[in-house]
């Protein structure tokens, strides 16, 4: 049985509030979450796709340091999140790795512009369809329960620790399934490193 993105978000909430209210570690132990983002996106705006579904997206996303083995790919950090539809329509719960860039280090004397980049998949509780399907009125047909998913981000480090960006994120089938209607949201995220 696949997990809801309801799930998955709910997973990734709760480890996120256990590390938060967990006692401080011995500095010497390895650190497993790098951040998490918390964020509000305009669902299916059409980019990459027609604008069928409606409503906001809650996105939540923690980011994993960097394993060692991953150096080799460029250290992308692994992450798990969620969008989660607040009008009913497809929500989605993801995972994947994520590429970061400094792109100036220190705007006017304050924090850095950075740029992310992310690949994974996804599972969504929406639509799948067959090749005859026709959608309920105001959803898309997706094609397949399992999407690939995508996003880029372009964000300012406002402090060590905080961040604000803003987002793009499209889940799809690549035209594996029948149907692949798409999902392209955009909105804005906090972040908060450890």
């Amino acid at each position: 049985m696949i997990p809801t993105p309801r799930i998955v978000a709910l997973v990734a909430l709760g480890a996120a509030a256990s590390l938060v209210l967990a006692p401080n570690r011995a500095a010497a132990q390895t650190k497993l979450v790098d951040e998490v983002k918390i964020g509000v996106l305009a669902h299916d705006i059409g980019f990459l796709t027609h604008h069928v579904e409606g409503g906001a997206d809650l996105n939540l996303e923690l980011l994993f340091a960097s394993p060692d083995m991953l150096s080799i790919i460029g250290s992308p950090r692994p992450h798990i999140g969620a969008d989660i539809n607040t009008a009913g329509n497809t929500s989605d719960g993801h995972i994947g790795l994520t590429w970061g860039w400094t792109l100036l280090p220190s705007l006017f004397g304050g924090g850095a512009v950075f740029a992310n980049g992310s690949l994974g998949g996804a599972v969504h509780d929406g639509f799948t369809g067959t090749k005859t399907s026709v959608a309920p009125p105001g959803r898309k047909l997706l094609g397949s329960q399992v999407l690939f998913r995508e996003s880029a981000e372009l964000g300012y480090q406002i402090t060590p620790i905080v961040s604000i960006s803003a987002l793009l994120d499209h889940i799809s089938n690549a035209n594996l399934a029948p149907r692949n209607a798409g999902i392209t949201s955009a909105g804005a995220r906090l972040g908060f490193r450890f």
